[in-house]
């Protein structure tokens, strides 16, 4: 069956099977959380705009990630609502595996290329009337609380992936795990190839996070006992993954079972390498830095106006998105901000190690910044704690308990694609505040500068490789080597000094420069990171076959 209804370049025709937990392709479509799945969508539309030989692999999430809502007291509600989508088209192939030694059923749909410009993607469900309850709980829910389904979710991706392209009579050339959820995926192939080098030869891993809650690891036991192997004995397990303890870590599986792996921006190229150099016997880390689709992300008049200089129009459009932006502001606060402004958006996956609370360290400092009436100034939270993670539910909730006390500072829910995409179009300062060396990436401020906002960032991610400071964004230095509470207050002190005397007078005083380095913003940021690269640059690198 040919999944690709679009040319085939012949630079491009390895065949790729591409393994993500999650994708981002549109609004309508809720099978993602965040940043991941942001690049894999990106990822995705790249490898249609090419003509590459790509087919993505993911869950059919039945209720999504979860829908953020709020609750009477106004604080974060998180809602578990079924989703239907009548676009995607039944393949009518069934496969069966066995776990926690019970058979389950997977189906598989097809996403067509032509539905939103991506390649075919295969969406895999758990979740119909074959199955009891239990089985079709798997794929109910993106990143489940409980330990048992989140390893049967990774068992259907990896295992249940790989018989499904089977059952579609799919050569594949090379299994891409884009993290390592999908790793069950190699004891399913080494069936077929059944020694460690031949096996190695078919599967390239990508890396996204320096954090241990990013790097799973599970009981051996308990994984063997819930089919995560593929019906593999212990020992034959040991020996292919040179894991002999009892705490099985996916990462170190995956660097061990591929032939090559990348971690996703230079600086994280480094990152990954020191952090994986006591372990022998692993795969190569290279750095291919993340990108994202601007075909996809840009706006386009924004864009046009940029490519023609003509700074007047190009001002007017970013007046007209900021007005788009403020009205969701009005529709979910009762606030109405205004466009002349400067806005500052501080927008992502909310945890604790990203800092979303950096701006409120000093709270008396935080309401002077916000009651100046000279030279004001608009604030705009957004991001989704993941649902159990009571830390991050907090500072959401302190936020937006803050936020009700000013007429210029906002917290907003629902963000997913079509919120984050309205968020870079209408803002004019891009916040991010990780702890340094532990951002992967941060791909949000790439579409961000497509979109004529200026970066306002710890050098951490993908910014060294675009930064200059002061000429293209406004960079915050930071210390890696400081403790914790050394680091966060150095850091708010140098964010609040930047802000107060480099950003705000900036924007206030002299606009010819604002236009500058946001027009400079603009053009560093292409083509490098737009995901053509980056999609490219995967077959040129990792995906050779010998």
């Amino acid at each position: 069956m040919n999944l690709h209804t679009y040319k085939i370049k012949d630079e491009y025709k390895t065949s790729v099977a591409y393994f993500s937990m999650e994708f981002a392709i549109d609004q309508a479509l809720k099978t993602y959380s965040g940043g991941l799945g942001f690049l894999s969508g990106s990822h995705m539309r790249s490898a249609y705009d090419l003509g590459q030989n790509v087919i993505g692999v993911g869950m059919l999430w039945s209720y999504g990630y979860y829908d953020q809502a709020r609750d009477n007291h106004k604080e974060l509600k998180a809602e578990f609502i079924r989703k239907r989508y009548y676009f995607l088209e039944d393949l009518n192939i069934e496969v069966k595996l066995n776990i926690n030694s019970h058979p389950v059923y997977v189906k598989a749909f097809l996403l067509k290329p032509e539905t939103f410009g991506t390649a075919p993607m295969i969406f895999l469900t758990t979740d119909y009337e074959k199955n009891d309850h239990l089985a079709c709980t798997i794929s109910h829910k993106l990143y489940d609380v409980y330990e048992d389904t989140r390893i049967a979710q990774e068992t259907v991706l990896g295992v249940g992936g790989v018989k499904v392209l089977e059952a579609l009579n799919q050569k594949i050339d090379i299994y891409h795990l884009n993290e390592g959820h999908a790793l069950p995926l190699a004891f399913e192939l080494y069936k077929k190839y059944p020694t460690r080098d031949e096996l190695k030869s078919k599967i390239v891993f990508t890396t996204h996070t320096p954090e241990k809650a990013g790097n799973e690891e599970h009981n051996i036991h308990k994984l063997h006992q819930m089919g995560f192997f593929a019906d593999l004995d212990l020992d034959q397990v040991r020996e292919l993954t040179q894991i002999y303890d009892d705490n099985f870590s996916l990462t170190l599986g995956a660097l061990r079972l591929s032939k090559i792996a990348n971690g996703v921006s230079k600086l994280h190229g480094v990152v990954s390498n020191d952090m994986w150099k006591n372990f022998d016997n692993i795969a190569p880390i290279i750095a291919i830095t993340n990108a994202q689709n601007r075909k996809y992300w840009a706006d386009k008049p924004l864009s046009y106006f940029f490519e023609k200089n003509e700074d007047d129009k190009l001002i007017a459009r970013k007046k007209q998105l900021k007005k788009r932006l403020f009205e969701i502001v009005a529709d979910q606060t009762g606030k109405l901000f205004d466009p002349d402004v400067l806005t500052i958006v501080w927008a992502r996956r909310f945890a604790e190690y990203k800092r979303p609370n950096l701006l409120i360290q000093d709270i008396e400092r935080f309401k002077k910044l916000v009651t100046n009436s000279d030279r004001p100034v608009q604030i705009i939270w957004a991001g989704k704690p993941y649902p159990f993670d009571m830390n991050a539910i907090h500072i959401f909730n302190e936020l937006t308990h803050i936020s009700f006390d000013y007429a210029n500072v906002a917290v907003l829910i629902g963000y997913e694609l079509a919120l984050s995409a309205m968020l870079k179009k209408g803002s004019d300062i891009w916040l991010n505040t990780p702890r340094i060396t532990r951002e992967a990436s941060g791909t949000s401020g790439m579409t961000a500068s497509m979109n004529g906002v200026i970066n306002f960032s710890i050098n951490d991610g993908w910014m060294p490789e675009f930064s200059k400071d002061r000429e293209n964004s406004f960079i915050i230095p930071a210390d890696p080597n400081q403790d914790i509470e050394t680091q966060d207050r150095n850091d708010y002190l140098n964010m609040m000094d930047i802000l107060e005397n480099q950003i705000i007078p900036t924007y206030y005083d002299n606009q010819d420069e604002w236009i500058k380095i946001m027009k400079n913003s603009m053009r560093d940021v292409l083509p490098y990171f737009d995901s053509a690269r980056m999609a490219d640059e995967y077959y040129s690198k990792m995906y050779r076959v010998n």
